[in-house]
């Protein structure tokens, strides 16, 4: 009996011995996935943190170029190939191919199978139309002035280093994590879109071409990845802006808390922030200290000169590809709800009305995108004149305060500000213009339903016959 006891005991203990090394093997294999993931959302240089983004634009050709590390140094670089040029070549071949093809077949679109009338018809010839020219314009206008978009990198690069000269470090980890947040919620929402279409047209029995399939699937990824292009961008110029106002209300902090004298030592004041980590060297003159971030501002108002050069015409191409879809699915929804449609389809009224407003609602959320992007980075320049006439109001320094005037002047002349194509400016004063053209149209719309005689909908004689009849009968 001891002798199994002790046999009893051994083999437990060795069980246990087998458990404890089962549970720590995992453990060990958490570490590398816990680096990766670590890895894989932090970035230490400008490049790093832009990456998995350009990657993502170089694949679907709207980039000739991608950011590049060097295995021995690890440093990033763009790097330019022919197979970029190609690249966008040949998407734009087969989405123009697509199109005739779709065109070809009576202008078959996805709104075309859930109602068909003589105004449908051209809303839909609209719309085909103008997706082929967006999306082309889009192609074109993304590839051809590359140089201003890499030019629009290095002013970035360079105001970093100068604002590291300044004691600023910036986190480009919450810039990378940010870019990722972008293209995720895009592709999410365009993927929910694009799977919940197809799936009520199978469901009913429809089965749309090939064709179909690639010019609505691409006609979305390229307004969703030009978008988050441009929200990175507007976030990137934003945040340098916080950057040269966190320094100047720091400045001024110093001047509110104690006088400014000379102090032998070098003290740094530790300032924790959500975008960047600031060491403001209290040693430095507040002369030299404006005059830095003046050049900063220059170089930043310059950045965003130049991103407004190149995402111009992409931006108004979206935005009137927009307005568009936005106006004739209301006017679909519109009539729907007010009982004026006699459609004839497979689809119920609340499928019907579903599609048609969250296809409204992906565009409404496309202007948006652009429109809040646009103005948090010119609420931010905004912010900045304050700051310095805040300054400049405390200040007892003649040579201080001739920098805060020359720096007041700087902020007159140069403003932040983005436009499409110059013909209207991108800031939420384009919500009250979209909310007045839109209800225009839909008022002109309903009236030319309620006005015609057959209500629109292509039972009775065309327009054509009945010119023709009113012919006849005169001569």
């Amino acid at each position: 009996m001891d002798i199994e006891r002790a046999k009893d005991t051994t083999t437990s203990s060795s069980v246990d011995h087998v458990d404890t090394v089962e549970i720590e093997v995992p453990t060990g294999l958490c570490q590398p996935l816990r680096r990766r993931f670590k890895k894989f959302v932090s970035a230490k240089q400008l490049y790093e943190c832009l990456r998995p983004l350009f990657h993502v634009t170089y694949m679907h050709g709207l980039t000739s170029f991608y950011l590049s590390c060097d295995s021995k140094t690890g440093r990033r670089s763009i790097k330019r190939t022919v197979f970029g040029y190609l690249n966008g070549l040949m998407h734009i071949g087969l989405y123009t191919v697509c199109y005739s093809l779709t065109i070809y077949n009576n202008c078959e679109s996805v709104a075309s199978y859930f109602f068909r009338s003589r105004i449908t018809y051209f809303g839909d010839m609209m719309q085909i139309v103008s997706g082929f020219i967006g999306v082309t314009v889009i192609y074109l206008t993304a590839i051809i002035p590359n140089h201003r978009l890499e030019r629009c990198l290095q002013k970035f690069h360079t105001m970093d280093v100068q604002l590291q000269t300044m004691g600023i470090k910036i986190m480009y980890s919450k810039v990378l994590r940010f870019s990722y947040m972008i293209l995720i919620s895009m592709f999410l929402v365009h993927f929910m879109f694009t799977c919940g279409t197809f799936s009520v047209l199978y469901s009913s029995l429809v089965k749309p071409t090939m064709a179909l399939h690639f010019t609505f699937l691409i006609q979305h990824t390229v307004i969703a990845i030009s978008i988050t292009v441009f929200t990175c961008f507007t976030y990137l110029v934003e945040m340098r802006l916080v950057m040269v106002n966190k320094v100047l209300k720091n400045l001024a902090h110093q001047w509110d808390s104690r006088s400014i004298k000379a102090v032998t030592q070098k003290q740094r004041s530790l300032q924790c922030l959500d975008s960047f980590s600031m060491y403001t060297i209290v040693t430095k003159d507040p002369a030299e200290i404006i005059q830095e971030s003046m050049e900063i501002h220059h170089l930043i108002c310059e950045a965003a000169a130049t991103a407004n050069k190149y995402f111009t015409y992409q931006l108004l191409t979206i935005i009137s590809i927009a307005f568009l879809i936005i106006v004739f699915d209301a006017y679909y929804v519109l009539e729907t709800l007010l009982g004026k449609s006699k459609r004839e389809s497979k689809f119920k009224t609340v499928e019907f009305v579903t599609f048609f407003s969250c296809q409204m609602i992906l565009y409404l959320i496309a202007i948006v995108s652009i429109v809040e992007g646009s103005n948090r980075a010119i609420k931010k320049s905004e912010k900045t004149g304050g700051i310095v006439h805040s300054l400049l109001n405390k200040t007892k320094s003649a040579e201080v305060k001739e920098k805060l005037q020359q720096f007041s002047m700087q902020l007159m002349h140069l403003k932040i500000n983005f436009t499409a194509a110059g013909l209207f400016n991108i800031d939420r004063t384009l919500y009250f213009t979209i909310s007045g053209a839109l209800t225009t149209y839909l008022i002109i719309l309903l009236q030319f339903t309620s006005n015609s005689p057959n209500n629109g909908y292509g039972n009775g004689p065309s327009c054509c016959d009945s010119y023709n009849n009113m012919t006849n009968h005169t001569l």
